[in-house]
């Protein structure tokens, strides 16, 4: 499963990051791009529902989410 996050608005990536992480399965992409706000804002997301999550260092413009 994969999620991009280009052109959505920063208001809107808490519920659009629940809802994909949420009522999908994992593992799961979640393309952030390279920008530090998107990628705090889905961290928080993830971090408040305990997944287990990780940024792999040939692309620090995705999350991936293992659980």
């Amino acid at each position: 499963m994969e999620l991009d996050l280009h052109g959505v608005k920063h208001s809107d990536v808490d519920r659009i990051v629940e809802n994909f992480v949420l009522l999908g399965n994992t593992p799961m992409t979640i393309i952030t791009g390279k920008s530090m706000k998107m990628t705090r804002l889905v961290l928080d997301v993830l971090k408040r529902h305990r997944f287990t999550y990780w940024t792999p260092s040939y692309n620090v413009g995705i999350v991936k989410v293992i659980g």
